[in-house]
Parts: structure tokens; C-alpha cells; sequence
């Protein structure tokens, strides 16, 4: 069994390369007191610590990312009420507010990712979140058309340094069984939106209407964007950085928060060892990122509809507060099941087995919606559409950030190219669901079956690249181990250390 290497603290040169002086590293001392204890102490030690780091970092993450979500698609809510009519918008118009927000909300994903590893992350994604808190707010006061456009393209760049900012962030604090699980409880954020938007939404359109001479939408994007600034004003005492830099853990604490990713995957997360051009060109020179963004990029596309997802539950034929009540309950069992299904995954060590099963489900779901006019059927339909699409694609994004494990900056890069160009899907995916085609949306049911089962196709595609990835790894292993005078790879390169294997 090869031995796993200590944590060490590098002396960093200053040349624009990051490259290492010819000095003697100085062991942790604290490390020697790691290695030295039973496996038992360890277990202890780390369960009490990821505890600490999943009361600080995961309540006000998840809590961002519900307002975030909320705060992009409250738009099909505000629909319900008299959006369209006061605002003179027909035909696609609604579609094209919809898409137009990715747009700008795609253009600043990468520079954004990479700015991150640079700066603070509590006050770079907090700062972000009262900035979108505030442009959400003023929809409630556009009073044309075209201002909803300019509001909803200046959303998407004040909304887009959040999401790949997150799961970068996550990235540096769990190790890669720990961060599926993590990625469940954060992405719930997504289903949580959806809900608490129909709730929300049913509540204001039906109590407000028309409260001090404010239409009912306009006092949902009021109300909705004025707790979202209070609660980053919050979140900016609340949320942490990394965990070197972190004033609640102990130095003790500091320490084997280090060492455990190290004893992960056997590399070392340091910030300053590459440069943000060194991560982004790794990151480019992988082939396996061009296949996680098209496996993620096809992922969003099958989940559109829920952009739609009141207008799709409103050809029910309920009423329009009803058809919001209507969407909670959908929304709350697929909660359930993406919490269920990611557990499982962590246990198991399984991405692959469990995206192909839940994209069946959702490919299912959407040919019930779509070939059906029995009311109890197409509900029921409409139940399996999210539950698969929404669990499979948390189980993607973490998939991608422990795809592509170190360096930071790399993983950085290939977190925000994922997110940015899967996120395209968005922009012509808004207009699979025209007003025209209902009530069952035969055109962009039937597109999202056929894309459901391209996904599940794609996972295994990737299951078994992986596979092939970790024979490479462990022939590599074999020939160092023959040859251990064979010279020392590159500096500069992308190499994977002993010990390391691929999940799939």
C-alpha cells in the first residue's frame, strides 16, 4: 500500500511562476501528532470538526442560494398576477425575459470564479447577494417592457459570481465523500426556492393586490429583494473563508483541516501555488472537462420547465392563486428525494448508477406530461419531472468539483467553464415551453424526454472514462514504483499523486 504523504508547509517562491525555492520543508508539527494517533481519535476528532464546519458554513449557504434562486425565477410567480398585462408583454416577450437573464448571467461566471480565489469569499458573495437583493427589488418598479429587460439583464450579472463562487468555496473545506452530500444540502436551495416561491407567491398576489395602489407582483419583487439584502448584511459576519484563515477553528483544528484534504486525495490546496492562468490552461488541457460540460449543460436544459412550472401546473385547469398553492407539495417531495438519493450516492461512491436512474425518472415523467390529458396523470407527471432532474444534477455538480481536484485555481476554472456554459442552456431552453403549445407542451415535453435519456447516457459514458483514467493512474504507480530513479515530473504539469483514484 503506498504511503500517503505529510502535509507540509511549502516556501513559496517569488517568481510570477509560484515556483518552490530549493529549501528544506518544514514538517506541521501538528501533523506528527495526527499521524501518531489511532484510526479512532482521528474518526472522533474529524467528526466533531466537520460538525463545526457544517453549522457555519452550510445554514447560510443554503440560505443564500434559496434567495438567489428565488430572486431569478419569481418572475414565473409574479406571472400569476397581472405582469404581462401591465406591462403591455406579448407572445414570447415572457419567454425572452426569461432567457435574457442568462445571458449576462453566463458572461461573468468565469472572470468571477477566478476573481474569487483572489479575494474573500464572505465578502465577495455577500456583496453580490445585497447588489442582486437590490436589482430584484426594483422589478417591482418597471413600469415598461423594455425597463423589465435592462432589470433582468443587470440580475444576471450581480446573481453570477454566487453559484460557482458556492461550490468553489465548498470545494475547499470538504473532502470528496463529504462534499456530495454537502452539494445535496445546498442545491436543496433550488427546490426550497421553487416552494417557498409558490407560497409566497399565492400569499402576496392573493393578500396585497392592489395594497396602497401597488399591483400584487410588483410588492412580490419588493418584499422578496428587501430580505434578501437583510439577510447578506447578515450573512457577511456569518459566512467563513477557507479554513487556514478561519477565526472559530483552533490551530489544532486548522491544522487537520489540511491535513485530512491532503490524506483525501494526497495533494495540497494552496492558493498561490499556480497562477489563475496555470489553473485555467489545466483546465482547458483536460479532455474530460469538455464531456462534464456537456453532461451539465443537457442537465440544465431538461430542467427549463421550471421556469414555466406554474404556467405548466396552471393547464390543470385551477385557478391561478390555486395553481401556485398547487406547486409547493411538487417542490417538497423533490426536497425529499434529492436529500434521499444524494446520501446514497455518498455512501455508495456512486455519481454515474444514480444520474442515469433519476433522468429515467424524469425522461418518464416528461412523456406522462406530454402524452396524457387525464388530470390525476399529468399531476403525477409533473411530480417525476423535478424529483429526477433537480437529484441528478446536485449529484453532477459535485461529480465536477471532484473531477478536477487540484490545484485550486484549476478547479476553480473548471467549476465556473462547467457552470457558464451549461448555464446556455438556459437561454434557447426558455422558449421550449410558448404559451401557444399548451396546455401539454408536446414540443418541449417531448425535447426534454429525449434530453433526460441523453444525460443518463452521458453518465455512463463517464463512468467508464473514469474507469479507464484510474488503470492509467495505477500503471503509473507500477512504473514509478519499478523506477523510482525515472526523474521528477514537471512542476508545471498536471500529474495526480499516488493513491489518488477518479469517482464515477
Amino acid at each position: 500500500m503506498t504511503e500517503k504523504p505529510s502535509v507540509e508547509h511549502e516556501n513559496i517562491g517569488n517568481g510570477s511562476d509560484g515556483a518552490l525555492k530549493n529549501e528544506e520543508p518544514t514538517l506541521d508539527p501538528h501533523v506528527q501528532h495526527f499521524q501518531t494517533q489511532d484510526p479512532e481519535w482521528r474518526r472522533t476528532f474529524e467528526k466533531r470538526l466537520v460538525r463545526k464546519m457544517d453549522l457555519h458554513l452550510l445554514p447560510c449557504l443554503i440560505l443564500m442560494y434559496l434567495l438567489n434562486f428565488l430572486d431569478r425565477a419569481n418572475l414565473a410567480q409574479a406571472r400569476q398576477g397581472s405582469l404581462e398585462k401591465d406591462l403591455g408583454m406579448t407572445g414570447t416577450d415572457f419567454n425572452f425575459a426569461t432567457s435574457i437573464f442568462f445571458v449576462s448571467y453566463l458572461v461573468f461566471q468565469l472572470p468571477s470564479n477566478l476573481l474569487i480565489t483572489r479575494l474573500r469569499p464572505s465578502i465577495y458573495l455577500t456583496s453580490a447577494m445585497i447588489l442582486w437583493g437590490g436589482v430584484s427589488a426594483c422589478s417591482g418598479a418597471t413600469k415598461t417592457y423594455p425597463q423589465l429587460i435592462v432589470v433582468r439583464i443587470l440580475l444576471g450579472f450581480v446573481e453570477a459570481p454566487f453559484f460557482p463562487g458556492a461550490v468553489f468555496l465548498m470545494s475547499s473545506w470538504y473532502t470528496r465523500a463529504e462534499l456530495t452530500r454537502r452539494m445535496s444540502y445546498f442545491y436543496s436551495g433550488n427546490a426550497l426556492a421553487n416552494m417557498f416561491g409558490g407560497l409566497i407567491g399565492a400569499a402576496v398576489l392573493q393578500n396585497l393586490e392592489g395594497a396602497h395602489g401597488i399591483a400584487g407582483w410588483r410588492w412580490l419583487f419588493i418584499i422578496e429583494g428587501v430580505i434578501t439584502i437583510g439577510v447578506a448584511l447578515i450573512a457577511m459576519w456569518i459566512l467563513p473563508d477557507y479554513p487556514s484563515t478561519t477565526r472559530w477553528l483552533s490551530e489544532e483544528e486548522r491544522s487537520f483541516a489540511a491535513w485530512r484534504l491532503l490524506d483525501d486525495i494526497n495533494e495540497s490546496d494552496d492558493q498561490k501555488a499556480r497562477t489563475v492562468w496555470q489553473g485555467a490552461k489545466l483546465a482547458f488541457l483536460d479532455y474530460r472537462l469538455y464531456v462534464f460540460v456537456l453532461l451539465q449543460h443537457l442537465s440544465l436544459l431538461s430542467q427549463t420547465f421550471q421556469y414555466f412550472f406554474p404556467s405548466i401546473v396552471g393547464t390543470l385547469g385551477y385557478g391561478r392563486i390555486e395553481t401556485l398553492w398547487l406547486t409547493a407539495p411538487v417542490w417538497f417531495a423533490t426536497f425529499l428525494i434529492s436529500v434521499c438519493v444524494t446520501f446514497t450516492s455518498a455512501r455508495t461512491k456512486d455519481r454515474s448508477l444514480h444520474i442515469f436512474g433519476l433522468m429515467l425518472l424524469s425522461a418518464v415523467g416528461n412523456a406522462i406530461a406530454t402524452g396524457s390529458t387525464t388530470i390525476g396523470a399529468r399531476f403525477f407527471a409533473m411530480f417525476l419531472m423535478p424529483m429526477g432532474a433537480v437529484s441528478a444534477y446536485q449529484i453532477i455538480l459535485s461529480w465536477v468539483a471532484n473531477s478536477f481536484p487540484r490545484p485550486m485555481v484549476k478547479r476553480g476554472a473548471a467549476v465556473a467553464i462547467c457552470n457558464m456554459v451549461g448555464n446556455t442552456a438556459s437561454i434557447y431552453g426558455s422558449y421550449m415551453y410558448p404559451q401557444s403549445s399548451a396546455p401539454q407542451y408536446i414540443p418541449g415535453g417531448s425535447t426534454n424526454a429525449v434530453v433526460c435519456l441523453l444525460v443518463g447516457s452521458l453518465a455512463i459514458v463517464l463512468r467508464y472514462l473514469h474507469k479507464w483514467e484510474n488503470r492509467k493512474l495505477e500503471q503509473a504507480e507500477r512504473t514509478r514504483a519499478e523506477n523510482p530513479e525515472g526523474g521528477v515530473a514537471n512542476s508545471s504539469a498536471d500529474v495526480r499523486a499516488d493513491g489518488f483514484r477518479y469517482i464515477y
